[in-house]
């Protein structure tokens, strides 16, 4: 079986959920016994003059030391507008394709991550007959939580989800969570949605020496002070200004306690603003992009790790901490409902609650013995049913499905 993945993100570009997923799942696949190409982007200018002109610049494929074979097209200058760079990366990743089906190399589906690749995904389906599986890894009207969609933005992305809903062959989701959500907004079959959770490479989860920890620890917080970390695209949707709002208390019976609000977004510096204004600055970190090793370090020296989303379809990051074996506290919401339980593998919180937020940190940081009980049955958990071997399997499971109900190519 061979796939055409197509990927707005792809190592070492890698914003938020969707491009960790398809960096572990497409090896994963690999191991399953599956021939994956994804075509994706690398950050750079994009001359739209010409067809010819799309394919003059792009470089060479890469095979991965997992057996990934990865084709990159330059990525289209954004003009404040993501919806028409989308637009005209994808011109790109479909010449690009175009021509490597057309020199010969065939494919057995297109699997589409997100509207942001519904463009190409779309010519391809069309142009040479071939099923389309979709990932929809969150929507714009969730983010919204059900509101209105005001700006031409929203609706035209809005649009676009739903227009590759309509013509994948089947819509993978990560949560029942997300399932539900397909359903409301694009009014989905749900005989036409596969759910497949995302998952964590445990094996990745101890690369931290005691050198590394100690390093990690003097950059952010003093020896005996507790750390609160975070991680995540820092926007709106994922509440990190609440985390804010709940340190003042957190810090009046643990004043030693240090937050580290890591990644990068518009809201950056409203966070760093709001500390201020706090009062907290000292005590608030905001370190920016790092690393898997960084992250995975602060996951070991963390007396717990923190996701007050508002909106959450899944919630990789937390199966990160749990695999880490870190206390986590999240808000109750999407699809963390499904992946914690709550006093049995961590705490969770009400949704858009600072006060809530706070007493679940502090019931982590009173107990550390319970808190590391909780945590330790989670990484059990992470193990057996997050793991992207077993996730690939179920993922290979929708592709056969759509092959064996797909009718025969013109």
């Amino acid at each position: 079986m061979r796939v055409l993945m197509l990927s707005w993100e792809h190592p070492p570009n890698v914003v938020g959920g969707l491009g960790r997923h398809v960096a572990e799942l497409a090896p994963a696949l690999v191991r399953a016994g599956v021939e994956v190409h994804i075509i994706t982007q690398v950050p750079g200018p994009l001359s739209m003059a010409s067809q010819d002109g799309l394919l003059a610049g792009i470089p060479s494929h890469e095979v991965t030391e997992a057996g990934v074979t990865v084709h990159r097209v330059p990525l289209a200058d954004d003009k404040g507008d993501i919806y028409n760079q989308a637009r005209e990366t994808n011109q790109a990743l479909q010449a690009l394709a175009f021509a490597l089906i057309d020199d010969g190399l065939k494919f057995d589906l297109i699997h589409a991550h997100d509207w942001l690749a519904v463009f190409a995904a779309y010519e391809l389906k069309t142009r040479y007959h071939l099923p389309l599986v979709a990932t929809i890894h969150a929507t714009e009207q969730g983010r919204m939580r059900g509101g209105v969609l005001y700006t031409d933005l929203q609706r035209n992305i809005h649009g676009a989800e739903r227009w590759l809903v309509y013509e994948a062959a089947r819509v993978i989701v990560c949560s029942h969570h997300m399932a539900s959500e397909v359903q409301s907004i694009f009014h989905t079959p749900a005989e036409k949605i596969d759910i497949v959770p995302n998952g964590v490479n445990f094996h990745e989860t101890g690369r931290c020496s005691p050198t590394d920890l100690e390093a990690c620890r003097t950059r952010y917080a003093a020896p005996d002070g507790p750390i609160i970390f975070t991680v995540g695209r820092l926007v709106h949707e994922k509440g990190f200004h609440l985390l804010v709002e709940a340190a003042p208390r957190i810090l009046s019976e643990f004043p030693t306690a240090h937050f580290v609000i890591a990644g990068q977004g518009p809201e950056a510096p409203y966070l760093a603003e709001h500390a201020r204004a706090l009062d907290i600055a000292e005590h608030v970190s905001l370190p920016g992009f790092i690393d898997d090793k960084e992250r995975d370090c602060l996951f070991h020296l963390a007396s717990c790790a923190v996701f007050p989303s508002l909106y959450e379809p899944f919630g990789i990051v937390a199966l990160e901490a749990m695999a880490a074996g870190c206390p986590v506290v999240v808000t109750e919401v999407g699809g963390f409902r499904e992946v914690v339980r709550h006093d049995k593998t961590g705490i969770t919180v009400y949704p858009n609650d600072a006060y809530s937020l706070a007493w679940g940190v502090l019931h982590t940081l009173r107990d550390p013995a319970l808190a590391a009980a909780r945590a330790e049955e989670a990484r059990q958990t992470v193990c057996c049913e997050f793991n992207w071997d077993t996730i690939a399997e179920r993922t290979k499971a929708v592709y056969q499905k759509v092959l064996d109900e797909a009718p025969s190519a013109e």
